[in-house]
C-alpha cells in the first residue's frame, strides 16, 4: 500500500528526517468530508508514490501528533520537506484540486 499510518515510532525517522517530500492526511473516522476524502487521497497516493512518501494521521489515536502539527480542524494535509512543514492544506478537495496541490507541492519540493 503506498499509503502508512502514521506514528510517534516512525515521526523522526520516515518524516522528518526523509529524503522525499512528505505528504500527510489527517483525518478522523467520524469526520465525513475526511472519509469522502479517503479514496482520493489513496489514488492520488498510488500515482504519486515514486515522487513523495504518503501518510495518514487519525487525530483520535494519535493526538500528540496532532498537537505536533497544530492541527485545529480536519482533514488537514500536512506538506514536509527537509523536516520541515512547508504548507498546510485544510478541508475537503477533490481528486482535481488534490492532484494539483500535490503537483505545486512536487514542484516546490524539486525546485529547491
Amino acid at each position: 500500500m503506498a499509503i502508512r499510518d502514521l506514528t510517534q515510532e516512525n515521526l523522526q525517522k520516515d518524516v522528518l528526517e526523509n529524503a522525499q517530500p512528505v505528504v500527510i492526511k489527517a483525518y478522523a473516522t467520524w469526520c465525513g468530508p475526511c472519509m469522502y476524502m479517503a479514496p482520493v487521497f489513496q489514488e492520488i497516493a498510488k500515482e504519486y508514490q515514486e515522487k513523495a512518501v504518503f501518510f495518514e494521521l487519525n487525530v483520535d489515536h494519535a493526538r500528540d501528533l496532532a498537537i505536533h502539527f497544530g492541527i485545529s480542524s480536519i482533514p488537514t494535509l500536512i506538506f514536509v520537506k527537509n523536516g520541515q512543514v512547508v504548507s498546510k492544506e485544510t478541508g475537503y478537495m477533490d481528486r482535481e484540486d488534490l492532484s494539483a496541490k500535490i503537483k505545486q507541492f512536487l514542484g516546490t519540493a524539486q525546485a529547491k
